[in-house]
């Protein structure tokens, strides 16, 4: 089964993330990879960069920015393949940022037949 995994956390405090912060997640990416469990995974630019679309009525709006300010803002996501959530959550746990503060929402993904 696909699960994507939600990384969240304090865009400030990883805007400070130098050589030694990425290689943890270098290093966590490798390891997934080599496992056979990576399908993909990006790096988001910071919220500042995005701009959210709705619609009233027939009229589509656009905004500047997430919709919601939070604490914690989502800075980037992997798809894996895992057997089931505790295996998903294992490789959640080993996210750095997580002992730091931040968060990983994981999320399974649904399939439809052809």
């Amino acid at each position: 089964m696909q699960y994507l995994l939600l990384l969240y956390d304090d865009e400030k405090r990883a805007e400070g993330y130098g050589d030694e912060e990425m290689e943890k997640w270098f290093s966590v990416t490798n390891e997934m990879d080599s496992a056979g469990k990576m399908v993909s995974g990006e790096a988001l630019q910071p919220t500042a960069s995005a701009t959210t679309v709705r619609m009233n009525g027939n009229k589509v709006i656009t905004t500047d920015g997430p919709f919601a300010e939070t604490k914690e803002q989502l800075g980037g996501f992997y798809v894996i393949e895992a057997k089931d959530l505790d295996e998903a959550i294992s490789w959640a746990q080993k996210m750095p940022h997580v002992p730091k503060g931040g968060s990983v929402e994981i999320r399974p993904i649904m399939k439809f037949d052809s």
